[in-house]
């Protein structure tokens, strides 16, 4: 797949709420993963699909109520694409909130081999 068809891919999976069939499928299983900082759930930098995983459901376990998410169609330059992801949940213990995060992937050999977060 290309980067085009693999970023089109990667938002229409997640629009269809299959973000871990999407990470099953696109993703490298030596993919990294970076966010701003470190969060409750996560370091900094995740490296690896299995511990991308459990990052993700540390996430999941921390959400009281999940609202909506909503994913940009993609820009794509050379081997990297980038997306808005906006999601309205409640954390638990905070109020409920919406925020947007910029996401950008970089693709080698047919998979995504990694994803920053930024907001």
């Amino acid at each position: 797949m290309t980067t085009t068809e693999i970023a089109n891919r990667l938002v229409e999976m997640c629009r269809q709420g299959q973000v871990e069939e999407a990470k099953t499928e696109l993703f490298a299983d030596d993919i990294v993963s970076i966010e701003p900082g470190p969060t409750p759930y996560s370091d900094k930098e995740t490296r690896g699909m299995k511990a991308i995983r459990e990052k993700a459901e540390r996430f999941i376990k921390l959400v009281e109520d999940f609202h909506s998410m909503t994913v940009s169609d993609p820009i794509v330059a050379g081997n990297t694409f980038a997306c808005v992801m906006t999601t309205d949940l409640k954390m638990k213990g905070q109020p409920r909130s919406t925020s947007a995060e910029l996401c950008v992937y970089k693709v080698k050999d047919g998979k995504i081999v990694s994803e920053e977060f930024s907001w």
